[in-house]
């Protein structure tokens, strides 16, 4: 690993009532410490995994729009909120990397049409495929050097069989490079030796894939399909 800890600059902070102040890391969180080439952020929406993810990568200098260091390009909304109230500890410290977010990542492929580089995304515009195959498409080509690569929900537009296909991706860069995942999706935090970190607990910890709630969850639907169905559908109607 490169990027070892993270720290929260709660001297800083002010107006807890407000946002970003006002998510729940910020009770449940002081410094968070990476033991893995892997990381998951898990939670709930609203926990503040995705808030967190892109203030790493605004610490890296990426775009937070989505990108790395040279894509200048502006999306509304896609400011660090926590940006300035983090600080990351690195040893050596990494340059090279992408952050990728899922919500913006059409503002990120027209940005690379207008630039002319979508050569290096595969030779296509990434606009011209599927958004399951442009996905694949940038995690392929663009994720090949020693680097961080920040990554907000990729499942959004992958199958289950192309999220198979991005553990692989994973797993062929890993040993050079770190990647930090904020992920609904038990396949791919299913990912072997990954660290899992739960933005539900408090304070904010480390934890087995088997006791998270998308695997636990999942299981159960696929295990008891029908009886879980009847029981949301009778208390729906009991409503």
């Amino acid at each position: 690993m490169s990027l070892k800890s993270l720290y929260l600059l709660k001297e800083k902070m002010h107006n807890y009532q407000s946002y970003p102040f006002s998510l729940p890391l910020i009770k449940r969180l002081d410094t968070l410490h990476f033991s893995s080439n892997v990381t998951f952020f898990v939670g709930e929406n609203g926990s503040g995994k995705s808030t967190l993810l892109e203030a790493i990568a605004y610490q890296c200098g990426f775009n937070t729009a989505g990108g790395g260091r040279n894509n200048t390009y502006y999306v509304e909304s896609s400011e660090a909120a926590l940006g300035n109230y983090v600080r990351l500890s690195w040893f050596p410290k990494l340059t090279n990397g992408f952050f990728m977010r899922a919500e913006s990542f059409y503002e990120f492929a027209t940005h690379i049409d207008e630039i002319g580089m979508y050569e290096a995304y595969g030779g296509r515009s990434l606009h011209t495929q599927s958004h399951g195959e442009s996905f694949l498409s940038l995690f392929r080509h663009r994720f090949r050097d020693k680097g961080i690569y920040l990554l907000d929900e990729p499942e959004a537009a992958l199958s289950p069989a192309r999220q198979l296909a991005l553990l692989r991706i994973i797993k062929d860069l890993s040993q050079d490079s770190q990647f930090i995942i904020a992920t609904h999706s038990p396949i791919l935090m299913g990912y072997p030796d990954a660290q899992i970190i739960s933005f539900d607990c408090h304070p904010i910890a480390p934890i087995r894939y088997e006791d998270t709630d998308h695997y636990q969850i999942t299981r159960s639907f696929l295990e008891n399909r029908n009886a879980m169905l009847r029981q949301l559908f009778e208390d729906d109607c009991d409503e």
